[in-house]
């Protein structure tokens, strides 16, 4: 009995957790039996060569991968305890539970306000008045630290923000439907250095109050900006440890040489 609770302990914990995982793009397999889990309110990286599956394994949790007619997928996948292929649960729900920012920003091409308020809309029950709209905005900007710059042309459109705003604008376009989960795919790589360095801050100040995943071919990244690190190969996950660990004693032959830059 003891074992069974502590086993019930441990699975709160997780946020993501999937069993046997795998996908098939028609007849070409790209993710083999994937076992992990991810653990609640820390940042995870997910690093490994281009093609591996990273970006496949972020897009089936949030079941983007099912828009397409001949993928096939496998095996389970918990987001907070919950099945999400189980067939009561609406992808609406998923995606309402797990967000998910793209390698370029994506700002819709209305305001800045509009943007913010955009998912929220889409997921509310009733009808929003000016006020609570305001403090949405507000709020959802000041946890991305765009508020002071953003906060008098909120009705200006988007798109004319900077590169690293238009990014910051896309995580915080997240934040009013309360996602357990942020996926970001590589959301660095249109972004110069400062840009770069504003975000991975800003990671770490939604830390703890949100699960991140995120998948870099940026090694210094991932060691800078993750807790736990996952190193995928040709669909298959190699290593799974803390991040600091796994750069310094990798414990497998594969995650040194990719790490020490010998492929990928």
């Amino acid at each position: 009995m003891l074992a069974t609770k502590q086993q019930q302990a441990d699975n709160k914990m997780m946020a993501i957790s999937t069993t046997d995982l795998s996908l098939w793009y028609g007849t070409f397999q790209a993710l083999f039996d994937i076992k992990l889990d991810i653990k609640q309110g820390i940042i995870t990286s997910m690093i490994g060569p281009s093609g591996c599956g990273k970006s496949t394994f972020l897009r089936t949790m949030n079941r983007i991968n099912e828009r397409l007619d001949y993928v096939r997928i496998s095996g389970k996948v918990d987001v907070m305890g919950q099945n999400i292929f189980a067939p009561e649960v609406e992808i609406l729900q998923v995606r309402k539970q797990v967000g998910m920012v793209f390698q370029r920003p994506n700002p819709l091409p209305i305001s800045i306000r509009d943007n913010i308020l955009f998912g929220h809309n889409i997921h509310s029950a009733g009808k929003t008045g000016k006020s609570e709209e305001g403090e949405i905005v507000e709020s959802a900007l000041q946890q991305v630290l765009l508020w002071d710059k953003v906060k008098d042309r909120l009705d200006h459109k988007a798109t004319a923000l900077s590169l690293e705003e238009q990014q910051k604008l896309c995580i915080a376009r997240l934040l009013p439907v309360k996602p357990s989960v942020l996926l970001m795919d590589e959301p660095c790589s249109a972004l110069d250095p400062k840009g770069t360095e504003a975000v991975e801050e800003l990671l770490w100040d939604l830390r703890g109050k949100y699960t991140i995943l995120i998948v870099t071919h940026n090694m210094a990244q991932a060691r800078r900006a993750s807790e736990e690190c996952i190193f995928m190969l040709m669909g298959k996950v190699i290593e799974h440890r803390e991040t600091g660990e796994m750069f310094l004693t990798p414990q497998h032959q594969e995650t040194a040489d990719y790490i020490e830059g010998r492929y990928g």
